[in-house]
């Protein structure tokens, strides 16, 4: 578990119904389309999967994004697992 001092990064998820999603702590929106957004929070990378997703809210300033959809996924990852990721779905892709 993390210390809890000062400098201690903060994020909330708030998922209803697998319909809708509030998050906290975004710092900005990577990409995004009706199956999947990947989001640079305090925490990491987030990974949403999902079906009909679509941005209800996003304020960057407060680091709120509201995500509606139907949610299947969230998923964390660093900055570099994250991007041997996607090259390796961008190579499966065009294989």
């Amino acid at each position: 578990m993390m210390d809890q001092g000062k400098g201690q990064k903060r994020q909330e998820v708030k998922l209803v119904n697998r319909k809708q999603l509030e998050l906290t702590g975004v710092l900005k929106v990577e990409s995004f389309d009706s199956e999947e957004f990947l989001l640079e929070t305090e925490l990491g990378f987030l990974t949403v999967s999902g079906q009909n997703l679509h941005m209800k809210h996003l304020s960057l300033e407060q680091g709120l994004v509201i995500i509606e959809g139907l949610v299947h996924s969230l998923a964390y990852s660093d900055g570099s697992a994250n991007a041997s990721k996607s090259k390796g779905l961008l190579g499966k892709l065009f294989k």
